[in-house]
This record gives C-alpha cells, structure tokens and sequence, in this order.
C-alpha cells in the first residue's frame, strides 16, 4: 500500500456524489493513519472558502464540513492556483490550514515514491 495519498477533487456541487466520495476518502484514509495531500480544483475550489462547504448537501452523505475538518487535522488541503485565480480567491480569503499551489507542487507530490494519486 502506498505511503502517501494524493487526491485531487474536481468535482463541487455540479457532481455533488463525486465531490462527496472524494472528500469522504480523504477524511477516511487520513483516519487510518494514511498521509493525505487533497488538492481542490475546479469547482472544488470553492470549498476552501469558510462556510461554503456547509451549504453542500448530498443525502446520506457525511457533513462536508467535518470532512473537511477531518483532512485538515491530520493532512494537507491545496487550493490550485489557477482555480483560485479564476475564482478571485486569494490566501487570505481560504480556511486555516488551506494552502495555495500550483501544478508543478501537484506533480512533485502524486510522482514521489511510494504515492497513490487520486483523480475524482
């Protein structure tokens, strides 16, 4: 089993079950003890915001939020840079924890040794 886990979620409320399995995997396997990297993109990027996660609802789903919480506890968040960029999100406006990057960091981090990369 790799050592290291790096998610990369595309999806927000336009794919709601595919956001949801995403965020959920990354909150389980940080829970396991796996090291997590979650990278929000595309319409993801949106969840880096305090209080967005809370208004996605997905019905017999875990509250995003605490999924959230869950990652940020014992992984790392990324926003994409460009996504962020296209969105007018800046560091300052993102949750604690949450980083800004950009792809050359995504493609260090899903090629090391030892790493499973997830595309969701």
């Amino acid at each position: 089993m790799a050592k290291k886990l790096v998610i990369k979620v595309t999806a927000g409320a336009d794919a709601p079950e595919r956001c949801s399995q995403a965020f959920t995997v990354a909150a389980v396997a940080v829970a396991s003890g796996v090291e997590v990297s979650l990278w929000l993109t595309g319409e993801s990027a949106w969840f880096a915001l305090p209080g967005r996660a809370a208004e996605f609802a997905l019905p017999h789903a875990a509250p995003l939020p605490e999924l959230i919480e869950g990652v940020l506890a014992g992984g790392s968040v990324t926003l994409c840079t460009q996504c962020a960029a296209r969105r007018d999100i800046t560091q300052g406006d993102v949750l604690d924890g949450v980083r800004i990057a950009g792809a050359q960091v995504f493609v260090q981090e899903a090629m090391a040794d030892d790493t499973q990369a997830l595309v969701y």
